[in-house]
């Protein structure tokens, strides 16, 4: 199983850019027959973000990800907003609220995560994801969102 990936993309800062994102994300693994329900959920939230948060007229956001030792699936998507750093430190939000769950679930699915400042006024935010511990061996291998059974080998 070839477990090599390096992928960029430079996305609109629109909703359906977040949604390509994730699509993409998921394709990207896939073809590669790595598990991707996590990365899929993560790049969602990522890049919902960027958009929501880190979105400046006329400027898309970036997704990269890349293959580690361990191995480990690092996400990072790069917005133009870097003085809107997200707080490391994560809080579940009151029952009521509508938003704020997205780096809660980050932060559950992701061994680590964090934030880069890169050259002004660019800002990434990184997540990786420990691929040699997965919860179940079926877990990540059917697309939850789009209902896309993804074949694999016996």
């Amino acid at each position: 199983m070839n477990q090599e990936i390096s992928f960029v993309a430079t996305l609109p800062a629109t909703p359906r850019g977040a949604r390509l994102a994730r699509q993409m994300a998921v394709a990207q693994l896939a073809e590669r027959k790595l598990p991707f329900e996590d990365a899929a959920q993560v790049v969602a939230e990522l890049a919902g973000n960027a958009v929501t948060h880190g979105r400046v007229r006329g400027r898309g956001f970036r997704l990269a990800m890349g293959m580690r030792p361990g191995p480990t699936l690092r996400i990072e998507v790069t917005d133009t907003r870097s003085e809107a750093l997200p707080s490391t430190v994560v809080a579940v939000p009151d029952v009521g609220e509508e938003s704020g769950r997205g780096l809660c679930l980050v932060s559950a699915l992701a061994a680590r995560w964090g934030t880069d400042r890169g050259l002004p006024p660019l800002k990434t935010v990184w997540a990786e994801i420990d691929l040699a511990c997965p919860i179940s061996p079926d877990r990540g291998f059917r697309d939850p969102v789009d209902r896309v059974p993804v074949r694999r080998d016996a």
